[in-house]
């Protein structure tokens, strides 16, 4: 799945299918927000193992330095493989970490992106990710490099719509679940695939509709009005 740069922040990842899906690649400064967010939860996180650990004895100070440690380096990644994508920090800024293919994030790459933050705060205040993510054109920081991540604005899901200009056709012929599936797929996702691709994999169902080309994909897309309850 190749991903290009559109215009500013936004990133394209076009699918072998022919469908183009685009996101905004969050900038420095929602992500320094949300990173002190986070830090601020952890703060309190240590103050209550701090306090806790006191009341254990001898054993205090190895708890502490145990919990610490996994809080600091595995807190991000917890969060970035079973909530989403998202910190509290990242979902208070509306912000997700994904694959470069928009792809949910998964250990390998979470563990690999967060363990580099130390190479990322290099010499000090996160410097070296800064200039990273300013000369690279998706803000990735040397740990997004690595890992091959995204730190992208969590849209809100759009519903699938179908165009109302779009008449119901009946069937002319008995279908797979397979080929309903596929009509109803393309007739949903029409709008976000260019007009070419859309005609090629129609003409893939042409024992179907009879017809190849723009009529064909006519057809199609009636077909799929018809499939989704549409009435004549």
């Amino acid at each position: 799945m190749p991903a290009s740069k559109l215009i500013d922040n936004q990133v394209r990842v076009e699918t072998p299918e022919g469908i183009d899906f685009v996101q905004a690649a969050a900038g420095p400064v929602p992500r320094i927000l949300a990173y002190l967010i986070d830090f601020g939860w952890r703060c309190l996180v240590y103050m209550v193992i701090g306090i806790l650990s006191a009341f254990i004895g001898g054993l205090g100070s190895g708890v502490f330095l145990i919990l610490t440690f996994l809080l600091e380096w595995f807190y991000p990644v917890f969060f970035e493989v079973l909530r989403k994508g998202q910190t509290p920090g990242k979902k208070a800024m509306g912000l997700r970490v994904v694959n470069t293919d928009f792809t949910p994030i998964g250990w390998g790459a979470s563990i690999v992106r967060n363990l580099l933050r130390a190479a990322d705060f290099f010499p000090a205040f996160y410097a070296t990710g800064m200039i990273s993510m300013t000369l690279t054109g998706r803000f990735q920081r040397l740990g997004d490099l690595a890992a091959g991540s995204l730190v992208i604005y969590q849209e809100a899901e759009r519903p699938l719509t179908v165009d109302p200009e779009i008449k119901p056709l009946m069937p002319p012929v008995a279908l797979t679940r397979e080929e309903r599936q596929g009509i109803v797929d393309l007739t949903l996702r029409s709008g976000s695939i260019s007009d070419s691709r859309q005609e090629e994999l129609a003409d893939l169902l042409t024992p179907v509709t009879g017809e190849s080309g723009s009529a064909g994909l006519s057809r199609l897309k009636g077909i799929g009005v018809w499939l989704l309850g549409g009435k004549k």
